[in-house]
């Protein structure tokens, strides 16, 4: 399974999940499949948002945008957190949606429940269940939930289409889908965007804002909003080639198509 999509993202979550644990600490550097030079750099979560939450849940976060702030989850709602990593948008969540409300956090990797489980020990969370699974196959009932969440994710998937479908098919009539996501800005040459997504693994997969509309429509999805948020600049690009000593393959490649192409974005969209 390592050889596909699906199993390399699982390998490298697992492994980060690990690190984690052993030092309850990770330095994220963007490798492989992580955001987290841009996570530190653009300051994703205020501190109002991660107040309270054990250091494991914070560290093990890898996303491109925060799609709490643009979920807005209620008191009482229910929620899913697709891609749930070591827990931190299930825990922000479940601060909103108190104890009448239930926030899932759905995730294939065993290290990475392990370790959102032990956070969630640490954080005393009873409104919090995490579960095992994949995003293109939901093991959720048709419609149970109000909200869902994820950042950084269904760029990843094999199939996006498949994920928002069974996205579409959680949620309740008239639920949202507020997600952070990686999309693309401009066309960049296929051989350049091969070479950029070797260092910067979250941007892997990542759709045309056309194109992502395209298939949320598809699958049911109405007012639809995809709104770039965090923009990969030249700048960004250029200091994590220089983190993983990529310098010399860095100044081969014209900057100027990769400047900007690609973006942390929040996208909501509302099944009605």
């Amino acid at each position: 399974m390592k050889n596909t999509i699906k199993g390399q993202v699982k390998a490298y979550y697992g492994g980060i999940a690990k690190k984690v644990s052993a030092e309850s600490k990770v330095s994220c550097g963007c490798s492989a499949s992580c955001c987290g030079d841009v996570t530190n750099n653009q300051n994703l979560y205020t501190k109002d948002f991660i107040e309270g939450l054990p250091d494991e849940a914070i560290n093990a976060s890898l996303g491109c945008a925060n799609p709490v702030v643009l979920a807005n989850p209620k008191l009482g709602e229910t929620v899913l957190d697709l891609g749930s990593g070591g827990g931190i948008d299930v825990f922000i969540s479940s601060k909103y949606v108190g104890e009448s409300g239930k926030v899932y956090g759905l995730d294939m990797t065993d290290e990475m429940l392990e370790l959102a489980n032990k956070n969630k020990e640490k954080m005393e969370a009873k409104n919090v269940e995490f579960i095992k699974g994949y995003i293109e196959d939901i093991p959720l009932e048709n419609e149970t939930i109000d909200v869902i969440t994820s950042n950084c994710v269904i760029n990843l998937c094999e199939s996006k289409e498949k994920a928002l479908s069974e996205a579409y098919r959680v949620l309740k009539k008239g639920g949202r889908l507020a997600i952070a996501d990686v999309v693309v800005l401009k066309d960049v040459p296929e051989n350049i965007k091969q070479s950029v997504e070797m260092w910067v693994g979250c941007i892997a997969g990542a759709l045309p804002v056309k194109e992502y509309e395209e298939i949320l429509k598809k699958v049911g999805f109405k007012d639809i909003e995809i709104t770039p948020v965090n923009i990969y600049t030249r700048e960004i690009i250029e200091d994590i080639a220089k983190q993983k000593n990529l310098g010399d393959i860095y100044s081969k490649i014209n900057v100027e198509l990769v400047d900007g192409a690609f973006a942390g974005a929040h996208v909501k969209a509302y099944k009605l």
